[in-house]
């Protein structure tokens, strides 16, 4: 089998694949695959852009909370009056807590001014705080903190993406090595025939069979042929369908290529030393690390957010502000003495509606919600620990049947070679030969594909549980 660095540099380099000699094949494995679908396939790269969109929209929360540097001018002059001229720069410094800092310059002229503005130059710094409404929570706040947490469920979602399109990638390739296995049956059973028609003509060219034998081998061997084309021919298609998970680094399609082969023998893979999962623990695990289950967790962190958001709607809106005045653009030399008592302005604002309607019909629509995604949860966790228990049972009842079907493969593969030795001493028929050939090449095709389901079913229960992508 070849490493996978040498398959991802052949994926890589697809004319290498055509150039490779006859008699040697290219052998994929299941672990290569996988390792294939996860870096390059499409829906693998849109799950690491959801990661990157999520990180891009906390620092697009993270912008409102950065300084303001802001300006504003204006003047009038009419009919040769210079009404007034305004030049006004300033600072604002949003803060975690509500309070805004600011701090800014003036400068006012004209004979048309408003009388409470100051004339000349004046400098102020001040703060804004609310004492009610947005004190504890406010829109800014909230939406920060709803980015961060659905920053870290951007890596939960990434999983049950892989999760999933992982489930169909396994399933395809199991597929592909069941029927691969299918076609191999055939091929030697198709050898074997052959062999027997050559067998059969020579003893019928000595007297020692009739001519009907002849007839018999090779109508038996007709058949085999045609299985055996229709098993190629479902092989390739197989290939094709494994092919939609195969990309290459430039997201361009891969066509698998007719001589890569599986890794996997079915024949040689023991399902019974497979050691069963642990019911309890996959159980366990799926509950506090199922990614459907975590987003759940995250989506119930925001509505917690949401809710307190809300509530703010019930507070009266009470709003203070104060400056420090300063005369010129020094604002420190000129701004002395206590708070309130010389060079401030301060204002206060209260406000509340009478009814509180919408306040009171936002919390409770928000309370509603969390109560809602919480059935959610649940529903969903019961749907999941269902999942898990059907597909163990399923598990457990291959693992046996597999061992059953293996038992009656090497009777009926005994019984086909009594009847050989019988048949090569004369006291068989043919068509008691193939009768027996046609019993052991049925249970040797129904092993193999109760194998490829064993481990289509493990994979499930991986997914199931929501560890496959791990």
């Amino acid at each position: 089998m070849k490493s996978l660095k040498y398959f991802l540099v052949a994926i890589l380099l697809i004319t290498q694949l055509k150039t490779v000699a006859q008699d040697t094949s290219m052998k994929l494995s299941a672990q290569q695959f996988l390792e294939i679908v996860k870096q390059y396939h499409p829906v693998a790269r849109q799950a690491d852009i959801f990661v990157e969109k999520a990180k891009a929209d906390v620092t697009i929360a993270r912008g409102m909370f950065d300084p303001m540097l802001q300006n504003e001018s204006s003047q009038k002059t009419f009919d040769g009056v210079d009404y007034y001229n305004y030049n006004r720069p300033s600072l604002n410094i949003p803060t975690w807590f509500g309070v805004e800092v600011s701090a800014g310059l003036e400068y006012l002229s004209g004979s048309r001014t408003d009388p409470v503005e100051t004339k000349g130059e004046s400098s102020y710094f001040g703060i804004s705080v609310p004492l009610a409404k947005n004190l504890l929570m406010d829109k800014r706040r909230a939406a920060l903190q709803s980015a961060k947490i659905y920053r870290t469920a951007s890596g939960a979602e990434k999983r049950n993406i892989l999760n999933n399109l992982l489930l169909d990638a396994t399933t395809g390739y199991w597929n592909w090595v069941k029927q691969y296995q299918v076609y191999r049956i055939m091929e030697e059973a198709v050898t074997v025939n052959e062999k027997r028609l050559a067998l059969v003509k020579t003893a019928y060219q000595l007297g020692d069979r009739p001519a009907i034998d002849t007839t018999e081998v090779l109508a038996q061997l007709q058949q085999f042929e045609l299985l055996k084309n229709q098993a190629l021919l479902d092989f390739k298609n197989s290939g094709l369908e494994l092919s939609v998970y195969l990309w290459t680094n430039n997201t361009s399609p891969y066509e698998l290529p007719d001589d890569v082969i599986p890794a996997e023998e079915l024949t040689l893979l023991n399902t019974e030393a497979s050691p069963l999962p642990e019911l309890n623990n996959l159980l366990e695990t799926a509950r506090k690390n199922h990614p459907e289950l975590l987003l759940y967790n995250y989506k119930l962190n925001v509505l917690g957010i949401e809710k307190k958001l809300k509530f703010q709607e019930l507070l009266p809106t009470v709003n203070f502000r104060y400056n420090q005045l300063g005369k010129g653009y020094d604002v420190l030399k000129t701004a002395t003495g206590p708070l309130f008592e010389n060079n401030f302005q301060y204002g206060l604002y209260l406000g509340i509606p009478l009814r509180l309607s919408q306040g009171r019909g936002e919390y409770k629509k928000a309370k509603l919600k969390i109560e809602e995604t919480r059935l959610q949860q649940s529903q969903k966790m019961l749907q999941i620990e269902t999942k898990v228990k059907m597909y163990f049972n399923e598990l457990v009842a291959l693992q046996s049947q597999v061992a059953l079907q293996e038992k009656a493969w090497k009777n009926y593969f005994a019984l086909q070679r009594g009847e050989d030795i019988r048949f090569r001493a004369g006291e068989s028929s043919l068509f008691l030969v193939n009768a027996r050939e046609n019993k052991t090449l049925e249970a040797l095709q129904k092993l193999q594909e109760l194998k490829a389901k064993y481990f289509i079913t493990e994979n499930k229960l991986k997914w199931a549980a929501g560890i496959l992508a791990q």
